[in-house]
């Protein structure tokens, strides 16, 4: 509890320094009068001119913010002519990008820089980023006239979605892969135990990977059809703490109206441990969003599968999961998220019969300099049915999991797109089965998607 205080007092000063730091995030008009001719050949459309004026300014002038924010919008309106072929199109957009992007990685506040990178995203076709950014500039409080306008955008990019990838890859230390408590002694059925040298924690550092797609076919004007894969692979030296897992869906998505959609998806879900089949789920999840404001998104997602398990079938039975979310996006560079969930499985084997309470919550905020900080913590709280053997008395099984995570990125640092991301946690299990308490911490190097 003392973790989640913490995290909310930290949360309230950064968010006061993020006022500050946007108020004090302000653009003026240039003293040069170069500037101000690029200024307006842009005005009156004649942006390859302005291009031409700009270009020589842009590495060292005393004014850059303003350089390259004309830069950025004479290029953006470049593509836009009827007469851009595509090659010329794109690296204009390119271009576009990255005089907008050098601007906010020191001065993350400016939303007008923000909202022409969004839209230069979107002429790209790059929908995923260009909302994130759309969505931050709503979080500025946009005048009513491009309030609509954003709207108009997301608005197109939800109906032209078709096809969706991702990628990512990590390198993983981790100082208790298998999970297992310190303790030299412990105690079944009330007698006590010496373990074994080698039953303590192990460590070691492991490679991860991910990636996925989806499909959406058009069925109509508000519905669409999923269809999509994930895989994860995590590794580590020898085989014995290897996991894959393999999931596919396909569903119908109905979009209720600009601001609601669902999707009903049957799932299908596959583990290895060690190189070895372990489980595989058949069921549905259904899946909800609705933004009720300019700031605020919520989600709902639950899923009923019924797990069975290659080695052991006494452990066969349901898993039901249940979570409800939100994001508040309290300035276009801070942003909040909680989580509140519900889990439960019924397998055939009592004692292993759970059922799960969560909670999650943590921010992010970008900050000058072109630092981007995370912090976040998790509370789960399990109570298992039966009599344990690693209790006292024998009495059920209860869990306590806690879960403290930082994360940092350097936007300045990018390769192909995507910047070294470093995730470090904390984490934490007291229960009441001697057995099945652990301490641990794990670190991530992450590469993540730039803007």
């Amino acid at each position: 509890m003392m973790t989640m205080k913490w995290i909310c007092a930290l949360a309230v000063a950064v968010l006061v320094h993020a006022s500050a730091l946007a108020a004090s995030d302000r653009s003026h008009l240039s003293s040069d009068p170069r500037v101000n001719d690029a200024r307006t050949l842009i005005e009156s459309g004649r942006f390859a001119e302005a291009l031409d004026v700009l270009r020589p300014l842009a590495p060292d002038h005393p004014d850059r913010t303003d350089v390259l924010f004309l830069l950025g919008l004479a290029a953006v309106e470049a593509s836009r002519r009827a007469d851009t072929g595509e090659a010329e199109r794109t690296v204009l957009l390119d271009e576009a990008i990255a005089a907008l992007r050098a601007i906010l990685i020191d001065r993350p506040g400016l939303v007008r820089v923000r909202l022409e990178l969004a839209r230069a995203f979107f002429l790209k076709r790059e929908d995923d980023l260009s909302r994130e950014h759309f969505e931050r500039v709503l979080a500025g409080g946009p005048s009513p006239a491009m309030v609509a306008n954003i709207r108009r955008y997301l608005a197109e990019m939800r109906e032209r979605r078709r096809w969706s990838a991702w990628f990512g890859a990590a390198l993983a230390p981790d100082s208790n892969l298998n999970t297992a408590s310190d303790s030299d002694v412990i105690y079944i059925r009330g007698l006590p135990f010496r373990r074994g040298a080698d039953a303590g924690p192990r460590s070691g550092v492991g490679a991860i990977l991910w990636t996925g797609g989806e499909y959406q076919h058009p069925l109509g004007q508000r519905l669409r059809l999923r269809a999509g894969a994930d895989l994860a692979r995590r590794e580590y030296a020898g085989s014995g703490f290897d996991r894959t897992f393999l999931s596919g869906h396909v569903g119908p998505r109905w979009l209720a109206d600009a601001k609601t959609e669902a999707s009903l998806l049957a799932s299908a879900r596959r583990s290895w441990r060690a190189g070895a089949p372990e489980s595989h789920d058949l069921g549905a999840r259904l899946e909800g969003e609705r933004r009720f404001s300019r700031r605020v998104t919520a989600s709902a997602r639950t899923s009923l599968h019924w797990r069975e398990y290659r080695s052991d079938r006494r452990l066969d039975g349901p898993v039901f999961d249940l979570s409800l979310g939100a994001a508040w996006l309290a300035t276009p560079t801070v942003r909040f998220d909680a989580t509140l969930g519900y889990a439960r499985e019924r397998p055939g084997r009592t004692v292993w019969r759970n059922t799960s309470r969560w909670a999650r919550a943590g921010f992010s905020m970008a900050l000058p300099l072109g630092f981007t900080v995370g912090v976040g913590g998790e509370l789960r709280r399990t109570r298992y049915e039966g009599r344990s053997p690693y209790t006292l008395g024998g009495a059920s099984r209860e869990d306590r999991v806690r879960v403290l995570r930082i994360s940092t990125f350097n936007r300045v640092f990018t390769l192909y797109g995507y910047s070294p991301r470093l995730v470090l946690a904390n984490e934490a299990r007291d229960s009441n089965a001697q057995l099945h308490d652990y301490k641990r911490n794990r670190a991530e190097l992450r590469f993540v998607r730039q803007f």
